[in-house]
């Protein structure tokens, strides 16, 4: 057997399901992700002693249907034939939170959010109130009936981008794109099926500690990194093609490369900005009714 042939058995021979239980795909870059991950466990434990010391004797998170076939097909935790089937597990905690907090119910996207923080935390109470800090305290209006906080957000993503990246707003206006075509999911979801599992939970470390204003941080870096690249789309389908792309590839793999730029890429971005802005945009909206 040479070396190519026996590189493809070993690959062969190597679990497709990743440790949150997802499959990965055909043609996963098993030695790229070896590679990165060789160095990132390091990075990985050191965070681990960190967030342990940090809450320790915090006392934890205080204690102030559904799309359940749609929510991670392709993971195997989540299938009937599981022992035990975490589909049940996320009814109740949506069952729950919808009982909980009547104002919002159920939207769609929170089962995603839900289906992660059952996964990691592997509780059911746990995963009903940190949706309640994030649904309730954290991301106000993104999933009540109007959404009127998550179409606002989406504003105030495109009058950050003209601020900072006039090209690429120029582009947006030149092609008649709403912005809500490219970014819906990635504030709806907060980045769970976009973005790489260990990338999506270091975004959601920072959003449970900084607050919401992370999200611009993602989202500005996504598109300041690729700019050249999506500069090139002629047209409304490129450009929506292009913004698929950018949540791909080892600039989103390298989770804590990726930390780092966000809060070095965008620049200032002050609570005072952000609050400015929601306002501004919150007003034009209620003003069209």
């Amino acid at each position: 057997m040479d070396p190519a042939e026996r590189a493809q058995a070993a690959r062969a021979r190597v679990p497709r399901i990743d440790p949150y239980g997802f499959e990965r795909p055909e043609d996963f870059d098993y030695e790229a992700y070896e590679e990165f991950f060789s160095t990132y466990l390091v990075i990985l434990t050191k965070r681990a002693i960190k967030w342990s010391k940090l809450l320790k004797g915090s006392g934890g998170v205080r204690k102030s249907l559904t799309d359940l076939n749609r929510t991670f097909p392709d993971n195997v935790r989540f299938r009937k034939t599981a022992e035990p089937c975490l589909q049940k597990t996320l009814y109740n905690v949506l069952l729950a939170y919808g009982l909980h907090n009547q104002g919002v119910g159920y939207c769609q996207g929170m089962n995603f959010i839900a289906g992660y923080l059952i996964l990691i935390t592997k509780n059911e109470e746990e995963s009903f109130w940190l949706l309640d800090a994030l649904v309730g305290r954290i991301l106000p209006d993104y999933y009540s009936p109007a959404m009127l906080g998550l179409k606002t957000d989406q504003e105030v993503l495109a009058e950050l981008v003209r601020m900072k990246l006039p090209a690429v707003a120029a582009l947006m206006d030149d092609h008649g794109v709403l912005w809500t075509l490219l970014v819906s999911r990635w504030f709806i979801c907060l980045f769970v099926d976009i973005l790489p599992v260990e990338t999506v939970l270091r975004i959601w470390d920072c959003l449970f500690n900084e607050g919401s204003k992370i999200i611009f941080r993602v989202a500005l870096t996504l598109i300041k990194q690729h700019q050249e690249f999506i500069l090139e789309a002629n047209s409304v389908p490129d450009i929506c093609d292009k913004f698929k792309q950018i949540t791909k590839g080892d600039f989103v793999t390298e989770c804590h490369t990726f930390m780092q730029k966000i809060f070095s890429e965008p620049g200032s971005l002050s609570m005072t900005t952000i609050t400015r802005l929601r306002e501004r945009c919150r007003a034009a909206l209620l003003s069209q009714g």
